[in-house]
């Protein structure tokens, strides 16, 4: 890609981007240049409006909105399930929208972790997200395993990155369970989740993917590539508000397994009133929810599913690799040098990275503040890293720009400096 450092370059890409009028599709906060959408996407209008029609059912029909809203809040999960199967590339009967990402996590490690014999371990990696590994922790204490063993952590090389032929070696005979994510949340690495799947299967090994920081910004074939199963929130680049329901896929060789964790909403829909005290789990996806559908925390991810669907993941990728290059492109020539002293630790290579880039500073957090004084939403992460995510369906190419002029006059000026080096609560 042959990019130019000027304004007027940015304005061109801008004309130029068969995306650009999604933007208008959402909220954006007045006098703020949004790059957080890794952390928290933006609100889409597409969402205020399936949450209104929610309220509004709600209000008109009480408890009868459960088998007469537009679509009946029982299977509610199932349809928006449907809808996000496209993006994972899945039937629609093996996504469903429930629970929290972590409670998704457990209820599927506490499936697909069967430990036999010598066969006891689960492989993750040092740079997972921790509520990752805290979860595999305890569910390797719940089967009476001892973590210090049967935890095994692929280590990174540099900090940043986890090489491939790392996990690929340490799929031993010992490990019953994989358990890596498809996009690494600091550095923004992006795994070859096909060949990780083909080499464990290889071993007899399970294998699945935490999907937070890739679905919605990256295009996903989980049938074709074979995998077990994944997870995923829908608050990041799904957009589909804080603390937004979760999403659980489970490839249908595996309909009719038993969960490891069963709930009443998980139950076969022909039989779930019958109140039988014997669980009766649906032969689909839907099997592995646990609790009620929160409908005021999905109805949202609605609006966000169909207003992703419209504009096509294959452009909302073709967006995402196109831009965090320009981004690149802009901390290499503006910002690497002294005074400035910026890098970048997200992979350079397209299919080697996801919808975010980090740029490295010796005082990033002092930074990260000064950039949100100016009006830029980044988030930080330990010990060096700000996250900038320009999210294709919302951010242009000239809000890029300003960023990387924002980050230039911040050290030109010194305004990091009147900022303490101790860190607030959220990041």
């Amino acid at each position: 890609m042959q990019f130019s450092l000027g304004e007027a370059f940015a304005l061109h890409l801008d004309s130029e981007d068969p995306l650009a009028a999604f933007r208008q599709r959402f909220y954006h906060i007045p006098g703020v240049i949004y790059m957080d959408g890794n952390s928290l996407g933006l609100m889409s209008k597409d969402s205020e409006t399936t949450l209104r029609r929610l309220i509004d059912e709600w209000r008109t029909m009480g408890i009868g909105g459960w088998g007469n809203a537009e679509i009946p809040w029982i299977t509610y999960a199932e349809s928006l399930g449907a809808l996000e199967a496209p993006l994972v590339g899945s039937e629609p009967d093996e996504v469903v929208v429930c629970g929290g990402t972590t409670i998704n996590m457990h209820t599927l490690i506490a499936t697909f972790y069967e430990p036999r014999g010598d066969r006891r371990k689960i492989l993750a990696d040092e740079l997972n997200f921790p509520s990752d590994l805290y979860a595999l922790v305890a569910q390797i204490r719940l089967r009476g395993g001892d973590p210090d063993e049967d935890l095994v952590l692929v280590r990174s090389r540099d900090g940043n990155l986890i090489e491939e032929d790392d996990i690929v070696e340490a799929m031993t005979d010992e490990v019953a369970l994989v358990l890596i994510p498809s996009v690494y949340y600091r550095s923004g690495q992006l795994l070859d989740m096909a060949r990780l799947t083909e080499r464990a299967h290889e071993r007899g090994i399970t294998i699945g993917f935490d999907c937070s920081h890739s679905v919605g910004v990256v295009p996903h074939r989980f049938d074709d590539w074979g995998v077990d199963f994944a997870f995923w929130c829908n608050y990041k680049y799904m957009n589909g508000g804080p603390g937004a329901t979760g999403s659980i896929y489970v490839n249908r060789r595996y309909f009719g397994k038993m969960p490891g964790l069963a709930g009443w909403f998980g139950n076969n829909r022909a039989t779930m009133f019958d109140m039988d005290t014997e669980f009766d789990p649906a032969k689909t996806a839907a099997a592995w929810q646990i609790g009620t559908t929160t409908m005021l925390s999905t109805a949202p991810l609605e609006g966000a599913i169909r207003v992703t669907n419209e504009a096509g993941i294959e452009s909302i990728r073709k967006k995402s690799v196109k831009i965090t290059a320009y981004l690149m492109y802009l901390v290499d020539r503006l910002l690497a040098d002294p005074p400035y002293r910026f890098s970048v630790c997200t992979p350079r290579e397209p299919e080697r990275r996801g919808g975010h880039v980090g740029v490295v500073h010796e005082d990033a957090w002092r930074v990260n503040e000064a950039l949100k004084a100016r009006g830029v939403v980044p988030d930080f992460r330990p010990p060096n890293i700000i996250r900038l995510a320009p999210v294709p369906l919302y951010v242009s190419y000239k809000d890029v720009w300003d960023v990387a002029q924002h980050l230039k006059a911040v050290i030109d000026e010194g305004e990091h400096e009147k900022f303490s080096r101790d860190r607030g609560v959220v990041t």
